[in-house]
């Protein structure tokens, strides 16, 4: 755990860093994402029944309990969220979007719709976004309005690839059936035969009554041809004659010539009592006369044909003109009569001759019929066959009717908050650790085996410590350099000036300057600490000594046989300055005034600045920091190699964080009125 959490400090700012940027991205996101709204509609697909039962005349009857395409219920319903979420539909509504020229393809837009199927139900629930709400209502009226259109051009294009194959037969059925029924009615045309019975009857008795009428006619006929007889001896002519001679008295021309002749004859016979022959008056009547005698008798020769004719018949109809008249009707009724005796027995003949040819026309007839009937069923059943296909069409694509209109919700269904959020918590976490695992792995932490391949020395390990502890009084806090102090005043060292670094910041190299000089003041050393790194100073600051010093100062003293050379904190000209030997000189004014059996140089990491490698020209013996749980192992490498390529003299490896279970105990040390730091050693 100790050591999760020393990786994790260790690499807090780029998890910083990681976690800002993800709350950045996230806040970016929330403020462009734009707003959609959902737009929810239901539809329902009323239950089919594929059973027909039609009626196919003689031949039965046409009933089919199961269609043979129908769908199960729910396959059905996946067939419907088929053709809802397909290519064709969505492109019709694309088409008609009001936002159609932002969607480059029917892919994308399709992510606006989500379907769902109920199939217990059978429900299909749409969902439709839009970045208004007017926008996901339009969009889910176009579906459902365009859906329904596809169902229908889908019920058609099924209807009419069935039917293709039916179209022949269906055609040629119908065609037998108007042939058989045209020949049933050019039959019954022709022969008047519709019920044989009842026609039957009719004829026979139609046949009784015309041979009542017959019967009848002859006695009428009969009845005149005597009335005429007597007629004609009554008059003795004739009836030729009696009409002619009636004719003659009806001629007006005749009547006027005889009139006229009876006028000349009147005035004739008064002059010819006056006058002779020879008179001229006469003589003209009598030329007159035999005029109209010539004209009389034109006339009779012409009405009576060569016949003796009676040419006093008048016109008037009295006496042989009424005898002659009654007898020319008595003639007409009489002939009139035999007339229709005659009509009526060609009738009575017809009819007998329809009456006998009934059975075999009925015979005919009831042979037609069934042609007629055996036609229609087969007509019928294939056009049943073609009302079951569509009835089989809609048990596939039904009327999808709406049980539930568009409805948009108020409130925008998206940017989500605390989805946002919660998604931005899992990518900081997720992203926190998968960064701390590759800045890990890239530069891993010292571990115990890399500080057992590291062969030095002298390898010296100190209980980990607190910063507090180098700020509180020193005569409360325990001192555990001892070791350490012990281990480096028996090395051979020409030159007892001591450079103590490490590869990082907070790795521990000030507590270490400032307990290893303790430790040597409490062997009997006088001691010189020296403060070089000019980046932080925390030697100097953590003394107490605040104030603007500059490296040329006045060595400070902290207690007996133990002083400070601070420094000031500073940016800029620090590799200058070593590398033109103002440090050295510094140094070297310090300790012409007193003589010091160890200088300690505390200096800033060698991963901050090369001026740390620099100082080794003038210090080459290096005493090393590490911190388990907070040094790189790589740092820890590329340092090592930076200060062994300026010659420097490794001469031991402070291990600063190890923990012990030893007893501390104190040792109280006495300053001239500084303030003091405190070191617990192991």
């Amino acid at each position: 755990m100790n050591k999760i959490t020393a990786i994790t400090l260790r690499h807090w700012k780029p998890v910083i860093l990681w976690n800002l940027l993800v709350l950045g991205v996230t806040s970016y996101i929330a403020i462009v994402t734009p707003r959609m709204w959902n737009a929810s509609a239901q539809l329902t697909i009323p239950a089919t029944n594929g059973n027909l039962d039609a009626s196919l005349g003689i031949l039965g009857s046409f009933r089919k309990d199961n269609s043979s395409i129908s769908a199960s219920s729910d396959s059905q319903l996946q067939l419907q969220k088929s053709i809802l979420t397909s290519d064709t539909l969505m492109e019709k509504v694309l088409s008609v979007d009001p936002q159609k020229d932002k969607f480059t393809n029917v892919s994308g837009y399709k992510s606006l719709y989500e379907i769902s199927v109920d199939e217990n139900s059978r429900i299909i629930t749409i969902h439709t976004k839009g970045s208004s709400p007017e926008l996901a209502k339009i969009r889910t009226n176009n579906l459902i309005t365009l859906f329904q259109q596809r169902l229908k051009e889908l019920r058609q294009q099924n209807r009419l690839s069935k039917r293709q194959f039916s179209a022949v037969e269906l055609e040629e059925a119908r065609n037998n059936l108007m042939a058989a029924q045209q020949t049933l009615a050019q039959f019954k045309q022709s022969t008047a035969l519709i019920d044989a019975e009842e026609q039957t009857k009719a004829i026979v008795t139609t046949i009784d009554g015309l041979t009542k009428a017959r019967l009848e006619a002859l006695s009428l006929a009969e009845y005149n041809q005597n009335r005429v007889n007597t007629l004609s001896n009554l008059l003795s002519m004739s009836s030729n004659q009696a009409i002619r001679s009636l004719s003659l008295g009806e001629n007006r021309d005749y009547q006027f010539i005889r009139g006229k002749l009876a006028e000349i004859k009147a005035e004739l016979s008064g002059l010819q009592a006056k006058y002779t022959n020879n008179h001229p008056q006469v003589r003209q009547l009598l030329q007159q006369e035999q005029v109209l005698l010539n004209r009389m008798q034109n006339q009779v020769q012409r009405t009576s044909g060569g016949m003796a004719i009676d040419t006093t018949v008048s016109g008037e109809g009295q006496g042989r003109a009424g005898l002659i008249e009654q007898l020319v009707l008595a003639e007409t009724e009489a002939s009139g009569q035999q007339r229709r005796a005659i009509l009526i027995q060609n009738q009575i003949e017809k009819l007998t001759a329809n009456l006998n040819s009934i059975p075999n026309q009925q015979k005919r007839l009831t042979e037609l019929q069934r042609n007629v009937d055996v036609a229609e069923g087969v007509y019928k059943g294939l056009v049943a066959q073609v009302q079951q296909t569509n009835i089989d069409v809609f048990d596939v694509y039904p009327n999808v009717e709406t049980l539930d209109s568009p409805r948009v919700n108020n409130n925008p269904i998206s940017p989500k908050k605390s989805l946002m959020i919660l998604n931005a918590l899992l990518a900081g976490i997720t992203g926190s650790i998968a960064l701390i695992l590759l800045l890990e792995r890239r530069n891993p932490l010292l571990s115990p085996q890399d500080l057992q391949d590291m062969k030095f020395p002298m390898v010296v390990s100190i209980p980990q410590l607190k910063d507090t502890e180098l700020t509180s009084d020193l005569d409360d806090k325990q001192v555990k350099f001892e070791r350490l102090a012990s281990a480096l005043s028996l090395q051979p060292l020409n030159n007892r000036h001591l450079l103590i670094t490490s590869a990082m910041e907070s790795e521990g190299k000030t507590t270490v300057t400032l307990g290893l000089g303790k430790a040597l003041v409490e062997l009997g050393f006088r001691v010189l600490l020296v403060d070089g790194d000019f980046i932080r100073a925390e030697l100097t600051q953590n003394l107490g000594f605040t104030q603007e010093l500059n490296i040329t100062n006045e060595v400070v003293s902290i207690e007996p046989n133990l002083d400070l050379l601070p420094a000031t904190p500073r940016s800029s000209k620090i590799v200058q300055m070593v590398s033109q030997g103002r440090f050295q000189q510094a140094l070297a004014d310090a300790e012409s005034h007193t003589e010091y059996d160890y200088v300690l140089v505390d200096t800033a990491p060698v991963s901050a600045t090369t001026a740390t490698a620099l100082m080794t020209a003038q210090i080459p013996n290096v005493l090393f920091v590490v911190k388990p749980g907070m040094s790189f192992s790589s740092s820890v490498r590329d340092s090592l190699q930076q200060l062994m390529e300026h010659q420097a003299h490794i001469l031991g490896l402070v291990v600063n964080g190890v923990e012990t279970s030893a007893k501390p105990y104190k040792l109280k040390l006495h300053s001239s009125g500084k303030d003091t730091a405190d070191s617990v050693l192991s």
